[in-house]
């Protein structure tokens, strides 16, 4: 085989990768970049370099075309064995690795149905040994879907093949200079000069990169955070002992009102919503609506500043005939809707009735617990009575602090379903 051929094809061989390599550093990566650079220094040539270089291309194409196909083949091998030429993925495997992430999709799936919402509902209902037997669950569909992940990247790892290894731009480097030895030696002195200016180049670009800096782990990064100022719905809270800070985000839900209205709390954002829990069989509700107006006189209080009022029965023997019957003795200015099943109950964790809830135009839940601190009027200690609601509505429609953001609830037991 003529070592000319080979010291041009090489030469372009190795070029490409340097400008792959090198390209790597810069803003930015991949084949694009070293396309990039190849058009920027051939437009950076004179008009008789770039004639000269066509006219190489040319004869080495005429003389690839006039080897043998032994002489094609060997020169193939050199150059994977050079360049590391990556295998590709034959048809079969292909499939089967399609196959293999189709069964493992399946997998992920139920895991995931079985770790859903709905499932975990209700948990503080749950005996010592069903919860136990619910977090063996749980952790057996966290294992599973592990394990259903990682084979999915194994998989598609196969599909993309096996990546060619960066390579070091001062080997390639190296790789260059032999071949401009082999050149000089040869009396190719024009190849040789080419060589000796692209050498040159490319070591001004790699210095003017500079170095790559050393990468740290992300826990050794301190960076300085700002101080932002409290909101209303997020000031600094004292420990809650009956809900977690990851449930402070109101919790979804979709439900029918006994007058025939679709209510869906996601329409009600950017507005304070207030959820009471009802049951117009308990005393302690009805003391609310029969003995004073608590609730009528608070949802017409702030019904112009922006605050939507929801009462919600998730009693289960309770009739659509009864509420529609309670709603209208009371001129109620807000609809009460059906949670019979007790679904948004068991999901805000509704203890008593009334049990109340403030949600504030960004989603939070920012007040939890009773209507006042006096059941059936009554206060302890001889304290002056106090409306929570009241005053965190004020708060929240000033834009001030509300203060508390969660009391123990009081009255009958939510009468859920079993």
């Amino acid at each position: 085989m003529n070592r000319h051929i080979i010291s041009i094809v090489v030469v372009l061989a190795v070029l490409t990768g340097t400008c792959a390599a090198l390209a790597q550093e810069g803003e930015r990566t991949g084949p694009e970049q070293s396309q990039l650079e190849m058009r920027q220094r051939f437009r950076d040539m004179s008009q008789a370099e770039r004639d000269k270089l066509q006219a190489d291309m040319r004869q080495a194409k005429e003389r690839w075309q006039n080897m043998s196909e032994a002489d094609r083949e060997k020169f193939r091998a050199e150059m994977r064995e050079r360049f590391g030429r990556p295998p590709g993925v034959g048809r079969e495997e292909q499939f089967r690795a399609i196959t293999t992430i189709e069964e493992q999709v399946a997998r992920l799936k139920a895991a995931m149905e079985a770790t859903a919402p709905e499932n975990r509902g209700g948990y503080r209902d749950l005996s010592e040994e069903e919860r136990a037997a619910l977090r063996q669950k749980m952790m057996a569909a966290a294992r599973e879907r592990q394990m259903a992940m990682r084979a999915i990247e194994g998989e598609l790892a196969k599909l993309r093949g096996r990546r060619r290894p960066e390579s070091d731009p001062r080997e390639q480097i190296g790789e260059l200079r032999a071949i401009h030895k082999i050149a000089v030696k040869e009396n190719a002195t024009e190849t040789a000069d080419r060589l000796e200016k692209f050498i040159a180049s490319f070591r001004g670009d790699s210095r003017a990169r500079g170095p790559r800096p050393e990468l740290r782990p992300r826990g050794d990064l301190q960076r300085p955070q700002p101080e932002r100022p409290p909101r209303p719905d997020r000031t600094d809270r004292p420990d809650r002992t009956d809900r977690p800070d990851t449930d402070s985000r109101a919790k979804p839900f979709t439900l029918e009102s006994f007058d025939g209205q679709r209510i869906n709390l996601a329409d009600y954002r950017g507005k304070t919503v207030v959820l009471e829990w009802l049951n117009f069989e308990c005393p302690f509700s009805r003391y609310h609506y029969e003995t004073t107006t608590t609730m009528v006189d608070l949802a017409k209080k702030y019904k112009d500043q922006n605050v939507v009022w929801l009462a919600i029965n998730s009693t289960n023997h309770t009739t659509p005939e009864a509420n529609k019957a309670f709603a209208a003795r009371h001129k109620l200015p807000f609809p009460i809707l059906d949670d019979r099943p007790g679904t948004v109950g068991r999901a805000y964790d509704a203890k008593t009735t009334p049990h109340m809830f403030v949600i504030s135009p960004r989603g939070q839940i920012v007040y939890e617990g009773a209507i006042d601190n006096s059941p059936m009027g009554k206060t302890q200690d001889g304290k002056e009575p106090v409306n929570y609601v009241d005053r965190v509505l004020a708060a929240l429609t000033a834009n001030k602090d509300i203060g508390i953001p969660n009391t123990k609830p009081y009255g009958c037991t939510v009468k859920y379903a079993q």
